[in-house]
């Protein structure tokens, strides 16, 4: 029995499909994941910083460039005579980084090459990753700041937070707080506007340093006595 032919007024569906396949096959690449992979620091790059990164000519870096843009998983900013590139946005990290996830499952033994810097502590775009976030993830849920599900700050963990200094925005379109599954941890760190901040606060108070055009993260001295007070982790 064959089975039954579309019927008509499917158009959307099908411009859906079209878009998801057209989007699948931008990141068939690994020159252009290369690319999306260094944009996930969140700074935005040149294209010619991004063809060092990916080990690919400034002429061939162009025309992947070009596939992202159009597929909307990056944006370009023109400054003076300078372009500059980015991801999307947070919603683009995401998707990278629960492809990395899906990846690491089906080769596993890729973990063990992961650098052990990068697993520690990384950025996701713009909030906190690794180890370090996870654990810090682990204990707002043990000391009740985040609600059962993650998607929220309970009072007590607004006032933490508010007492930290940290600065939510009230207005954000994203979600306020939502646990983001680490692709190298297997378990969740804090993601939504309320990573963001936190990751804002660890900068601005000097608690970690950014190496530059890397997502690895480095805990300072007083990072590590303020993850000891605030977090009751110990980072050697």
């Amino acid at each position: 029995m064959k089975p039954a032919k579309k019927q008509c007024g499917n158009e959307p569906d099908d411009a859906l499909e079209t878009s998801m396949a057209m989007v699948a096959s931008a990141l068939s690449d690994p020159s252009r994941v290369s690319i999306l992979c260094a944009l996930m620091d969140g700074s935005a790059w040149t294209a010619t910083e991004l063809s060092v990164v990916a080990d690919i000519a400034a002429s061939t870096t162009s025309g992947h460039l070009n596939r992202l843009l159009s597929n909307g998983l990056i944006i370009c900013l023109t400054q003076g005579r300078h372009r500059y590139y980015s991801l999307a946005g947070h919603h683009i990290a995401g998707l990278l980084e629960n492809l990395m996830g899906v990846s690491m499952r089906v080769h596993k033994t890729l973990a063990s090459s992961t650098p052990v810097y990068l697993r520690y502590a990384r950025t996701c775009y713009d909030h906190l990753a690794g180890e370090l976030a996870v654990s810090i993830y682990a204990f707002m849920l043990r000391e009740k700041w985040l609600t059962a599900d993650g998607s929220k700050l309970t009072s007590v963990g607004k006032m933490h937070f508010e007492r930290m200094g940290v600065l939510l925005n009230a207005r954000t379109r994203r979600k306020p707080c939502c646990p983001c599954l680490d692709w190298s941890e297997r378990r969740f760190h804090l993601g939504g506007d309320a990573g963001s901040a936190l990751l804002t606060l660890f900068l601005q108070k000097g608690w970690i340093t950014r190496t530059p055009g890397y997502r690895e993260v480095n805990v300072t001295d007083s990072g590590k006595a303020a993850m000891y007070r605030l977090f009751e982790l110990k980072v050697t």
